[in-house]
């Protein structure tokens, strides 16, 4: 049954505190809906929730969630066992996935929509803030919080266009229809979904064979998905293409390059943010705008002032004494990207690195790629593994991960243990990498080394 929009009053989230659930009730808050949702613990995503209108409780009790509730959204992030989600399950409520949720409500509009193994947040985001400042109207779900809106949401009435993430775990993304569909990268990922990396490109090519008639697919160059099925618009930094970047440098935490799309020539680009694989995101974005109307002199002007996202080469602390980096890197290809770009900016600087790994499975599906790109910084940090949504699996430990990386400098820790080693240890460059609850000690990391 299709759910309709305009019946719905009452909305409740299972898992509403994630970064993608988040966004979805802050539309339905906006669209004057009246929104309830349980999550384990509360944080500083679900404190703003609360303050813009949401309900929320921390308690896993099925009788806390309103009987005249018209729409129940859950993400797969959620365990089986939870006692909510088996009683929704097993009365009448209309439940749906998340990804069900934003394909109706994106349906009836303009939709772009990034997909790719990583980049794809970074790229929403550049999107949405380059239409945004040149006055397109806009909505965007962004899968990280943009520091130029200060939100993972961007809610614009009557908007002909809508940025979303498109997420492959779980098949997510293919119940989107794109008007622009746009590929950052599809590396080996979420293989205890789709077994092998054939069936991971096959959905690629399934996500491009669902846009809508006239739209247009933006896809890295060097990646053969979708050729010979539909029309691809290719982008790089590192070549020629239809969209890329040339004459490219690092100046301390800004870039400069010159833009090409679609032979219209912009000399002397900056970026606010530095970093090769963001530049490329750049690109992506640039030519996602320029397709969309943005004049040239706009896609300059929003490149300018773009300060990223919470958590992607976020740059926390920069001093003379003491450098501190926050990523989400959480599969090797990004692990090296984000240490690759950081020893280009600080040559000379001795690297700390303390790495979160994400997933049992991921974990050892990338074991050996995992410990090459832990075997870059001077210095390494391993924690436990965050499971997430998984169950232990025999033997893959941290541990068994730790003794594959070949680093002298190398130490097993607690997430809680690393603020003070890091206080009585003083690195001169910090980067802490991961997807799972590290964030928790990002602040008082950041608090630490400010006062260095």
């Amino acid at each position: 049954m299709k759910i309709k929009f305009e019946h719905i009053k009452k909305v409740y989230f299972l898992g509403i505190g994630g970064i993608g659930m988040s966004a979805i009730a802050r539309y339905f808050l906006r669209s004057g809906k009246e929104v309830h949702g349980y999550d384990l613990t509360e944080t500083p995503l679900t404190k703003e929730l609360c303050e813009e209108g949401a309900h929320i409780h921390y308690t896993d009790t099925p009788s806390l969630i309103p009987k005249d509730t018209d729409l129940i959204v859950y993400t797969p992030a959620i365990p089986d066992s939870l006692k909510e989600y088996i009683f929704v399950k097993n009365t009448g409520f209309p439940l749906y996935k998340r990804s069900k949720v934003l394909g109706l409500i994106t349906g009836n509009q303009k939709t772009i929509a990034v997909a790719g193994t990583h980049g794809k947040t970074s790229t929403t985001s550049l999107i949405a803030h380059i239409m945004h400042q040149n006055k397109i109207n806009v909505n965007a779900f962004i899968g990280g919080v943009s520091k130029n809106l200060n939100s993972n949401f961007l809610f614009t009435p009557g908007s002909e266009y809508i940025v979303v993430e498109a997420d492959e775990f779980d098949r997510s993304f293919l119940t989107l229809h794109p008007w622009f569909a746009v590929i950052t990268s599809v590396d080996p990922d979420h293989l205890d979904i789709y077994k092998s990396y054939r069936n991971l490109e096959k959905a690629f090519a399934l996500f491009l064979s669902q846009m809508k008639p006239g739209g247009r697919a933006i896809v890295k160059k060097g990646l053969d998905i979708g050729k010979g099925l539909i029309s691809i618009e290719e982008y790089s930094a590192k070549e020629e293409s239809c969209y890329y970047a040339s004459s490219i440098e690092e100046t301390g935490v800004t870039a400069t390059f010159d833009l090409h799309l679609q032979g219209n020539h912009l000399q002397g680009v900056t970026m606010g943010i530095p970093g090769y694989h963001n530049i490329e995101n750049a690109v992506a974005a640039a030519a996602v705008a320029y397709l969309a109307g943005v004049p040239l002199e706009g896609i300059r002007a929003a490149l300018a002032n773009y300060t990223g996202v919470k958590r992607r080469f976020d740059i926390r602390v920069n001093k003379e004494n003491i450098v501190y980096i926050d990523d989400y890197a959480h599969h090797p290809e990004e692990l090296n990207a984000c240490i690759d770009a950081v020893r280009r900016i600080w040559p000379d600087k001795k690297i700390t690195g303390v790495f979160q790994p994400h997933l049992f499975s991921r974990t050892r599906d990338f074991a050996d790629e995992f410990a090459r790109s832990l075997e870059k910084p001077n210095n390494i940090i391993l924690l436990d593994i965050y499971p997430a949504r998984e169950e232990p699996i025999d033997g893959i430990t941290a541990e068994w991960l730790y003794q594959k990386i070949e680093n002298k400098n190398k130490r097993l820790m607690t997430r809680d243990e690393v603020p003070a080693y890091i206080k009585n240890t003083r690195p001169e460059l910090l980067i802490t990498l991961g997807a799972g609850d590290i964030d928790r000690i990002v602040e008082p990391i950041e608090n630490i080394v400010k006062e260095w």
